[in-house]
């Protein structure tokens, strides 16, 4: 017997709605952690379809370290609904956070501009002179994909992450399938005290 109080604990957990959570336990005979896992497995396959969804209600988070870093956030949801809930608030105040301690140059792969990575691979081309091209070829990918993960902030890993392998926009995908609405990171802006203007 499914009860009401078994759903509403499912949905106080996962944040999905009352009939997925119904249905989640009547498939799994009421069994709570298996649930869980039903749900977040659907949820990841719905976050891609979201990708798509305008994202336009949404916040400005801020973060202040010790009062010699701060941080500026626009991030964006669906609907002013989402945006005023602590899930929402609490994803954006760890991003700014996270931004505070990484230092991402870029938001994004897309952002970085083509000049950045040109000079970026003639650097590593200059490391790996003598062996042979489609080595260097190789070598050289992976030395920017290196890249990517540390200057842009979706690909950073989360410093937050206890294992240290989700990534800030792995973070993101969980936050949209829970939520079920589309979450993006519009922009940012990273300060340090005695640092000077780029």
């Amino acid at each position: 017997m499914i009860t009401a109080e078994l759903v509403r604990n499912l949905r106080e957990k996962t944040g999905a709605g009352m009939m997925e959570c119904k249905k989640a336990l009547e498939q799994t005979g009421g069994d709570m952690d298996k649930a869980v896992d039903i749900l977040r497995q659907k949820g990841m396959a719905t976050a891609q379809k979201k990708a798509a969804r305008t994202a336009s209600q949404g916040l400005v988070s801020s973060y202040i370290h010790m009062d010699k870093i701060g941080v500026l956030l626009e991030i964006n949801c669906e609907t002013d609904f989402v945006a005023r809930t602590e899930d929402f608030k609490g994803l954006a105040k760890d991003i700014a956070m996270h931004v505070a301690a990484a230092s991402p140059a870029y938001l994004q792969r897309d952002d970085v501009p083509q000049d950045v990575i040109d000079h970026e691979k003639e650097i590593y081309k200059a490391q790996v002179q003598g062996k042979p091209e489609h080595v260097v070829e190789k070598i050289i990918q992976g030395k920017l994909e290196k890249f990517y993960e540390e200057s842009c902030l979706l690909d950073q890993i989360f410093v937050k992450d206890p294992e240290g392998k989700k990534k800030v926009k792995d973070i993101i995908t969980e936050k949209v399938a829970k939520i079920g609405e589309n979450i993006i990171v519009r922009r940012f802006a990273r300060y340090q005290l005695g640092e000077t203007a780029k």
